[in-house]
């Protein structure tokens, strides 16, 4: 008697088996990884609630608030939340396809409706709390959304928009006190609990939609990311691979709701692996809470966005006795500096990765291979990545592509359908057989990748193209500095110089004196080509999820009047050393 044929699910675990199995050869898991072909499949059924009924006891999600508060949740008592959940979400008239508007902080109801909003065949918009009312009404409106699940202390932002959705809002209220009714005209998301499991009516589609993200908007306004139950679950294989997460590793992301990183990494990428979630919740960041929160959570692997690292450095890393065993950063490049100082204190390598809303992780470097300085790394599993040229060549240095027809690989699975209602834009990222990041990187002679930075941001000087990452690198290495961004300047002879923007450490003066050390310092580290020559103190504009809008500081250097003469806080430095 023969075997039966292999499942979807059955296909995706075959796939998930082999990446832990080659954690430490990235070579030969690029060589011999091969998306999954799903044409049914549900990661909440198929995978999450496998690993349920496999590993019920195992710690699946543990959330710790600063006031001593704790939940955790094994991976049986999760799969049967989003269960109860789901059939919670049914009973009140929501079902397969319509959209639902979750803006949650890291609190427990935020994993549970995802596991829900998947098992109904919902399509989810993560939201982060800090929308603007007219943020919400955008949402609303272009998201068609049918439903909304927040903080009960949210309600009032939501009055009168129901006009703004796909009809009047179901509206769910998370958090109600003890004793005290829900908001009038929401539903208490605390009857979840008691709910009847819901019961699956039938098979899921893997191309149905699953997820809406509304990208950060560095440069326009933001646009709408669709991605389906195959392309952000199963997608994010690669991602798994990237941070070397294996089943029992306790994983802390620290991440906002809202932005795909933190499905990224405190959702799909440790649970495809069997994994914990790991989650400290502060009102306002303290680097001394979070490291002892490293200890105290026995926490083996930590993801943190550039900002977060550079001001854990800041303190004696290596008074703090931690576990880790894996250090990762993602978001936006992190400097050598960061790394060395780290690696000097708890011997451990942060290992970058690169990635966007419309993907998952495209480029990194995982465990087993060897981390360059400055370099994200190589293209991970299941992605093959080339650079072109303005000319649409292929090129060592380029605007970094995906193919989108490789005769191995096939369409990347992590890359999402398109844009929601906009099929001029995906058309356009699509566009000769590749998809367009609108990032500049570099290739060495080892194929590992180096980001120059976003398309719009690289400029030319003397022509000569400038990366402001590059010198963003440099500036940060100056103790004065806490954040600086660097745009082009008009200038009558050079056509553009180097102007940085730059933000101040505490006990720092924003004086002539202060930019005069910032810019020696520079010049000494930076080809004459490269130098800034103009310096800004100022606040640098930033996205709601905390991203630099160097656009904006460009469009204000681009209408000033010419010639260009100093203004308050501004320094220039030829008049600074005569």
């Amino acid at each position: 008697m023969t075997d039966p044929s292999p499942t979807d699910a059955d296909r995706f675990r075959a796939a998930r088996d082999f990446l832990l199995a080659h954690r430490t050869d990235p070579d030969a898991a690029c060589a011999g990884f091969r998306w999954p072909a799903l044409e049914r499949f549900n990661w909440a059924l198929d995978h999450f609630e496998r690993l349920a009924r496999e590993q019920p006891d195992a710690p699946a999600l543990e959330i710790v608030d600063e006031d001593g508060g704790r939940f955790a949740a094994t991976y049986a008592e999760m799969a049967l939340q989003g269960a109860r959940t789901a059939g919670w979400l049914q009973s009140l008239g929501l079902a397969r396809g319509e959209r639902v508007l979750l803006m949650l902080g890291n609190e427990p109801a935020l994993w549970q409706s995802m596991l829900a909003c998947m098992r109904l065949g919902l399509v989810m918009i993560p939201a982060t709390a800090l929308l603007s009312r007219d943020d919400l009404a955008d949402r609303l409106e272009r998201g068609r959304v049918r439903a909304v699940v927040t903080g009960a202390g949210n309600a009032p932002r939501f009055e009168g928009l129901d006009g703004a959705g796909a009809g009047p809002l179901v509206r769910i209220a998370v958090g109600v006190a003890p004793g005290q009714a829900a908001p009038a005209g929401w539903h208490d998301f605390a009857a979840a609990a008691a709910a009847t499991p819901h019961v699956p009516d039938g098979p899921t589609r893997a191309d149905e939609p699953l997820l809406l993200y509304f990208t950060s908007g560095t440069t326009s306004k933001p646009k709408l990311v669709l991605h389906t139950h195959a392309s952000y679950p199963a997608g994010h294989l690669s991602t798994m691979y990237w941070t070397g997460l294996r089943p029992g590793d306790r994983h802390w992301n620290i991440s906002s709701p809202g932005w795909g990183k933190h499905a990224w990494s405190s959702f799909f990428a440790p649970w495809n692996a069997g994994a914990t979630i790991f989650v400290f919740n502060q009102a306002r960041f303290d680097a001394r809470r979070t490291l002892d929160a490293l200890v105290a959570g026995r926490i083996g692997s930590l993801c943190a966005p550039p900002t977060v690292w550079r001001l854990l450095i800041q303190e004696r890393l290596a008074d703090w006795p931690v576990r880790l065993t894996e250090a990762l950063s993602a978001g936006e490049p992190l400097n050598a500096e960061v790394i060395e100082q780290v690696r000097g204190a708890w011997g451990v390598t942060i290992r970058d990765g690169f990635g966007q809303t419309e993907t998952t992780a495209q480029v990194g470097n995982p465990p087993g291979q060897p981390v360059k300085p400055g370099s994200m790394g190589r293209p991970l599993p299941g992605y093959r990545v080339v650079l072109l040229d303005p000319d649409e060549r292929p090129a060592d240095e380029g605007e970094l592509c995906l193919a989108l027809d490789d005769p191995a690989l096939g369409r990347p699975l992590g890359l999402m359908p398109g844009y929601a209602d906009a099929p001029d834009k995906t058309a356009e990222v699509m566009r000769g057989g590749h998809y367009r990041t609108g990032d500049v990187a570099r290739r060495d002679a080892d194929g590992f990748i180096t980001y120059v930075g976003r398309a719009d941001d690289v400029f030319k000087a003397s022509d000569y193209r400038i990366s402001p990452f590059e010198l963003e690198s440099v500036l940060i290495e100056h103790p004065a500095v806490a954040e600086a961004a660097v745009v082009p300047s008009p200038d009558a002879m050079k056509l553009a110089v180097p102007k940085a923007f730059v933000v101040l450490a505490a006990g720092h003066a924003p004086d002539a004196a202060t930019a005069m050390d910032i810019l020696a310092f520079c010049r000494a580290r930076l080809a004459p080509y490269k130098r800034i020559r103009r310096l800004e103190f100022a606040e640098l504009p930033k996205t709601i999820s905390g991203k630099i809008r160097r656009v904006e500081l460009r469009r204000r250097e681009e209408a000033r009047p010419q010639p260009v003469a100093p203004g308050a806080g501004e320094y220039f430095d030829d008049a600074l050393r005569g």
